[in-house]
């Protein structure tokens, strides 16, 4: 437990680095549902209050709830496909209705799904965390060129923006210690938005206007319908959410030293169905580990749930404060790029570091397991139509390279180690 001024700057840092993320989802199905401005505004705030009481059940835990690592929970990109089509079709009702039953499927499939821990040796959950950060420096290199549909993508002055950020994280880490080496990102997006005011990229456009204070009241839209394919493909959803989270879980275990069992996996994924199951309930969506915070957690240096305990707080107050909200919206995706490029090569980074332990010299196969986990993990983004012929239920699994990798890395080393994966894996949990 950190003293409160460097709880509330070190919680800032992670609620800045996941909120560009976790607004793209609100906003995407707010488009297809055809909602108000009002609606929108309305949907992105129960997602901020959402994010944030699922976030303090991850960290602080209850019952048997809860990881408590310093893991922030958002809304899963893997379940924005599926709820499109449910919005345009059938309405946010049955959106609600399919979310609400699938989080409760997973938490009753939490201790069941935990006993695969096993399948998830050092050669699995190194591809996996590499794959993880990989597959996000996308994303920091898409808001470094000022992000997706930008008319300005790749100027000249987006580019300049996420280097300065960039370089100042990275001068930053190298010229200080302690204190403010662990807030370089934080100081880094400060130091990004004070050269990008100047320069009219910070659109602070809708704070006067914004309310002060918006209450979440549960089933805004209606009470929730429930249609047996919504459903299904929301489980679906869930069981790909659940590969996902476990491989951030296990790369937050790795970053701050924590051996993960059965029984924190199973907290961690009833954590997951209970704040889906929630946000069925407050207008808002499936949740899982925001990867994108890993890499913080590591590149920070600060390892503690209270941190990010303190970042689901802010995230509950900008739900209750649509002004506060629309302050930290105002930051420019260019900024948010420099930050980012850094945090999720930090992720791949240590996935790289977890598979120095392994055994390449004794077990060849080894190295075939993470040729194969990490290109095929990469193949939604390197060929986004890749996968455009398969049937319609697959598109889930086959557009997530983080799943797609996972399950080529589990298949491969069942493959080919397995049973003697399984013996190694008792022999550990045992000592």
């Amino acid at each position: 437990m950190l003293p409160t001024g460097q709880l509330f700057l070190y919680g800032l840092q992670h609620v800045l680095a996941m909120y560009a993320g976790a607004v793209a989802v609100p906003l995407i199905i707010a488009g297809a549902a055809h909602l108000t401005k009002a609606e929108t505004a309305f949907l992105i705030n129960a997602d901020m209050f959402t994010c944030g009481i699922a976030t303090l059940i991850q960290t602080l835990g209850f019952w048997k709830l809860g990881i408590r690592l310093p893991v922030i929970q958002g809304v899963s990109f893997a379940a924005v496909a599926p709820m499109v089509i449910i919005a345009r079709s059938m309405g946010m009702e049955a959106v609600y209705g399919a979310v609400i039953v699938a989080g409760l499927i997973a938490f009753f499939l939490a201790p069941y799904f935990s006993k695969l821990l096993h399948f998830f040796p050092p050669v699995v959950t190194g591809s996996v965390i590499t794959i993880i950060g990989i597959s996000l420096l996308p994303v920091g290199v898409e808001w470094a060129a000022g992000g997706t549909g930008n008319a300005n993508y790749g100027a000249l002055t987006n580019l300049f923006i996420a280097g300065i950020v960039l370089l100042a994280i990275l001068l930053i880490q190298k010229y200080f210690k302690g204190f403010i080496a662990n807030i370089s990102v934080l100081l880094g997006l400060f130091i990004g938005m004070l050269i990008a005011i100047p320069l009219g990229l910070v659109n602070f456009s809708g704070v006067t206007t914004a309310p002060w204070l918006g209450i979440d009241r549960p089933f805004y839209f209606g009470f929730p319908k429930f249609d047996w394919g919504a459903i299904g493909a929301m489980i679906l959803v869930m069981l790909v959410t659940m590969v996902e989270s476990t491989g951030d879980f296990l790369a937050l275990g790795e970053i701050v030293g924590k051996q993960i069992d059965e029984e924190d996996l199973a907290r961690g994924l009833r954590g997951d169905g209970f704040a889906t199951m929630l946000g069925g309930v407050l207008n808002a969506f499936p949740y899982t580990a925001f990867a994108q915070n890993v890499g913080l957690v590591g590149l920070s240096g600060v390892k503690s749930r209270f941190v990010v305990a303190t970042s689901g707080i802010i995230l509950v107050a900008l739900g209750l404060f649509p002004k506060l909200a629309t302050i930290i919206a105002s930051i420019p995706y260019a900024v948010l790029g420099g930050a980012g490029i850094a945090m999720f090569g930090v992720v791949a980074a240590n996935g790289i570091k977890t598979l120095s332990r392994v055994d390449f010299e004794n077990n060849p196969h080894n190295i075939f397991i993470v040729a194969i986990s990490i290109g095929v993990g990469l193949i939604p983004m390197v060929a986004p139509d890749f996968f455009k012929m398969f049937p319609a239920w697959s598109q889930i699994i086959l557009h997530s390279g983080i799943t797609l990798g996972s399950l080529t890395a589990i298949i491969l080393n069942i493959f080919f180690n397995y049973p003697n994966s399984l013996a190694l894996h008792k022999k550990s949990f045992t000592n």
